[in-house]
């Protein structure tokens, strides 16, 4: 564990000491890679790895289930 105090000014610093120089700044961490994908995306890709998914259409014609025509749009549609 000696490894782990660094000389300093002529006396070791303990671990604690050696993070209090560590700026943590802006440009330190837009200059950190990110590479680990969502957790999402690790789902999705482990369910595709056992079943294809199926092709869908980039834009349907059908809207979601009452999204649009719903019974609230219709009647105030009527009240006009």
């Amino acid at each position: 564990m000696a490894d782990d105090n660094v000389v300093s000014g002529g006396r070791e610093r303990s671990e604690g000491e050696v993070w209090n120089d560590l700026v943590l700044d802006e440009e330190f961490i837009r200059a950190a890679e990110t590479s680990e994908p969502s957790a999402r995306a690790r789902m999705l890709a482990a369910r595709w790895r056992t079943e294809e998914p199926e092709p869908q259409p980039w834009r349907s014609d059908d809207p979601p289930a009452g999204w649009f025509f719903s019974k609230a749009r219709r009647r105030r549609w009527r009240r006009r």
